[in-house]
């Protein structure tokens, strides 16, 4: 059977508990890992009747939760715009996390970003530019952004520099190259070396589709498009990027040249 598309007056956005929309992400995100958040926001699903597939449902239900969070990398405004355009980084959030149940409805993802725009709007009203990614080691092309009109900027054609994920047994949990910068104070594998004094793996980290949105009024809009420091692509179909793993001991520096 079809899924219907979702009714949208009965699905709407409001505020929440970072710490409870944490929980949330943690449990049912396929990452299991939260993330930047300045904005947590819940999606509430309501309905007059008992829902259609299951059961004890109160009629406002939360089935999911996004996050918004400034970006990570000071240098992500310069790698947008070709030139100053006066906007700071507290003009711009990054979309990191969005989690919902399933079995509310096959749009349900692209409106609840098209709330999420018009809940900004009213009550971020300083923010001007989101941007967003899909991973391609999880089989995403970014197709709910694509349904939502965002600007793709290609997979890879603007990343600065390789990134890797570190663990520190062969069977061990993968360290996001963020984490592994805290932990460490470098994620570049010849300063690991020396760091961490051991055995320890390296996974080169995908290159990520990157899209962009702006929620500014019509005249900010035409401006942000025209300044814009990378050409856009048409939007892509799904692929799988399977990441390269290597095991790297203390004394093979020259390995570790090759694998960068």
């Amino acid at each position: 059977m079809e899924e219907k598309y979702v009714d949208k007056s009965k699905v709407y956005l409001q505020q929440i508990p970072k710490k409870q929309a944490k929980n949330i992400i943690v449990e049912k995100h396929y990452t299991h890992k939260s993330s930047s958040c300045r904005y947590a926001l819940g999606i509430f699903y309501k309905d007059d009747s008992p829902h259609p597939f299951f059961e004890n449902e109160s009629k406002e239900t939360l089935i999911g939760c996004m996050t918004l969070g400034f970006p990570v990398g000071r240098r992500v405004l310069g790698s947008i715009f070709s030139e100053d355009i006066g906007l700071e980084t507290t003009n711009l959030l990054e979309l990191t996390r969005l989690y919902i149940d399933d079995g509310y409805g096959k749009n349900i993802e692209s409106l609840v970003l098209g709330a999420m725009f018009a809940w900004l709007k009213q009550n971020a009203p300083n923010i001007k530019v989101l941007i967003s990614y899909a991973d391609p080691e999880q089989n995403h092309s970014g197709k709910i952004y694509q349904a939502t009109n965002w600007l793709y900027q290609g997979c890879g054609e603007i990343q600065m520099a390789p990134t890797f994920s570190l663990r520190l047994t062969e069977d061990g949990e993968w360290i996001h190259s963020r984490t592994v910068y805290s932990l460490y104070g470098s994620a570049a594998p010849k300063n690991l070396i020396k760091k961490i004094g051991k055995t320890f793996w390296l996974k080169k980290e995908a290159e990520k589709h990157r899209y962009l949105y702006f929620i500014g009024n019509k005249k900010e809009n035409r401006l942000y498009k025209s300044k814009l420091k990378h050409k856009l692509y048409p939007y892509p179909a799904d692929t799988i990027n399977t990441a390269e793993i290597q095991k790297v001991e203390v004394e093979e520096q020259r390995e570790v040249d090759k694998f960068i």
